[in-house]
Order: structure tokens, then C-alpha cells, then sequence
């Protein structure tokens, strides 16, 4: 089944797991700190931007991941032309890591508002009472006390989006999906390929999923199926 034709592609699936790595700590990081920023503004006493914040996770959940990549690609294309005044499509990778980050930042949104709701309001009120500043009470207290409920989920986020990365072949990107599709077209061996895609993004998740594991032992988590 796995012949040399498929050994002559190894090179370019190791470029495209590597692109497919790049695009997922791209998008966790940024993605992250959009979530986290999100869940702050939508547990604040500010209406309009609980509003704001309510309307981006509601709109990111309700529209498919595809479909936010496509209108990320072409419309990044036709903004970078539009201030250019001539054709200047976007980088393929920009493009991904734009659509997964609001993606991944939607959904971390939610549940990082649902662990900052689990911090007990007296920690809060306890922060308040020894004169911390509200930044103070957010980085020392808060946030450090909504990591072990968040984390189960947010790991889960991590290795959807994992998964996520394949589909920004679409738009052009060298992934490892893109090399197999290539692969399986040119030397008409689809299984082969596609067999040997599904073990890189298994062999992926799988690091993922031990390394969360570690944290969340580390935590002491007494959830998270073991």
C-alpha cells in the first residue's frame, strides 16, 4: 500500500506539517488572548460591550469554519487591493491564521466566561479589600483560579483546531491535507495519501491530548476522564 511514490512526497509533508504546526500556534496564541479578552469585556459591568462581545461569539458559532476562511481570504483580498488600487491577494497562511484566531477565539470566549464565573465572588471581594488594582486582581487572582475549570475544555478547543487547520487548504496553503490531495491526484493512489494525512493529524492530536493531560494532573483536576 505505501509504495515509493508515496516516499517521494515525504519532504513535502514534512513542509506541510510544519505549516500545519505554524498555523495552530498562531492561531492558539492570538486566538487565546481574543477569547480572554472577550470573556473579560462580556462579564464587565460595561452593557454595550457585553453586547458587542455576546454578538462575535454568537456570529463565530453560528457560521461554519470554511466559510469564515473563504470570506477572510477574499476579503482580505479585496481590502488589500481596495487600499492599493491594483490586485494584491493575501497571503494564504495570513488568511488562515486570521479566520482560525477568530474562530478559536469565539468559542475559548465562552469558556473562559463560564471559568471566570466559577471563581467564587469572595476571592474578588477579598482582592478588592486589600487594595489590589482591578489589572492586580484580574492577573493574581482571578485568572490563576479560572485555569483548572477551563482547562479540560480548552484543551478540547486545542485539538479541534488541530483538525481545523486541514481545511485551510482551500485557499492554497501547502498542509499536510493539500499535500495529500496533491499527492492523491498526481499518482492516483488517494488511500495511500489520505491514510498517511490521517496519521500525521492523529500523531498530532495525540501529542496534544498527553501534553493537556499532563497539565491538567499537574492542576490536580478532578475531572477529565482518565
Amino acid at each position: 500500500m505505501f509504495d515509493s511514490n508515496l516516499y517521494e512526497f515525504y519532504r513535502q509533508f514534512i513542509y506541510g506539517t510544519l505549516n500545519t504546526i505554524s498555523i495552530f500556534f498562531c492561531s492558539v496564541v492570538l486566538g487565546t488572548i481574543a477569547g480572554l479578552t472577550v470573556a473579560i469585556i462580556n462579564v464587565s459591568q460595561d452593557a454595550r460591550g457585553s453586547r458587542i462581545a455576546t454578538a462575535y461569539t454568537n456570529t463565530v458559532r453560528g457560521v461554519p469554519e470554511l466559510l469564515i476562511i473563504l470570506i477572510a481570504y477574499f476579503g482580505g483580498t479585496a481590502a488589500l487591493s481596495a487600499l492599493s488600487g491594483q490586485y494584491v491577494e493575501i497571503n494564504a497562511f495570513a488568511a488562515g491564521v486570521i479566520a482560525l484566531t477568530l474562530v478559536f477565539g469565539g468559542y475559548a470566549a465562552e469558556i473562559f466566561r463560564g471559568a471566570i464565573k466559577a471563581v467564587p465572588v469572595g476571592q474578588v471581594e477579598a482582592a478588592k479589600s486589600l487594595g489590589l488594582a482591578r489589572w492586580q486582581s484580574w492577573v493574581f487572582v482571578i485568572i490563576p483560579q479560572m485555569v483548572p475549570p477551563a482547562l479540560p475544555a480548552y484543551g478540547n478547543l486545542c485539538i479541534s483546531l488541530i483538525k481545523d487547520t486541514a481545511l485551510i487548504s482551500v485557499v492554497g496553503l501547502t498542509d499536510v491535507m493539500r499535500v495529500a490531495y496533491i499527492g492523491a491526484g498526481s499518482m492516483r493512489q488517494p488511500l495511500s495519501f489520505y491514510l498517511a494525512a490521517s496519521a500525521i493529524y492523529l500523531g498530532l492530536t495525540s501529542i496534544a491530548l498527553v501534553f493537556f493531560r499532563i497539565i491538567e494532573r499537574r492542576l490536580a483536576i478532578p475531572y477529565g476522564g482518565r
